[in-house]
């Protein structure tokens, strides 16, 4: 499935968001992939965090680093911003984000993952994620909206969590 949607960041910048389903990112250009993001299932809930700084909830995931791999950015952040350990995890989708200014682009990926705490969470070492939540995946619209790419997200994500080791 592919949709695009528009997005108006916060300093104004126009961007485009193109999402497509993926089951491998093998064929992605890894100097173009910036992010990785798991909807984290803990049972039959999912992990969400809070961004103290911009004031809003999200799913877990973060900065690829360099010398990481896709699956090693996943699995570190997840552990660093929810303290939980990645189970398992398949690929959900991608989405290219397209800067309207200059053609310019990069691509989020998105995960999902079966994980379990490590222990309590305490706190995100970058002192990003102020709080975690489990939350009923039907609800995360109370939390975030993302708009048609959320609802695919999620709607692609619940569909794969049955094939998650």
């Amino acid at each position: 499935m592919n949709l695009t949607n528009n997005y108006k960041g916060l300093a104004g910048v126009e961007y485009i968001f193109e999402y497509s389903d993926a089951d491998s990112f093998d064929d992605l250009d890894m100097s173009k992939c910036t992010q990785t993001y798991g909807v984290c299932f803990y049972g039959d809930k999912i992990v969400i965090g809070y961004n103290g700084k911009k004031k809003n909830w999200g799913l877990i995931g973060g900065t690829i680093e360099k010398g990481e791999t896709l699956e090693q950015t996943l699995v570190r952040e997840i552990q660093e911003e929810a303290n939980m350990e990645v189970m398992s995890f398949l690929p959900v989708g991608v989405q290219k984000v397209i800067d309207t200014r200059d053609d310019s682009f990069y691509y989020q990926l998105r995960y999902v993952c079966s994980v379990q705490p490590y222990g309590p969470f305490v706190c995100d070492p970058a002192d990003t994620v102020a709080e975690i939540k489990l939350i009923d995946p039907d609800e995360y619209k109370q939390y975030f909206d993302w708009g048609s790419i959320g609802d695919r997200i999620m709607e692609r994500a619940r569909e794969l969590k049955v094939n998650l080791k």
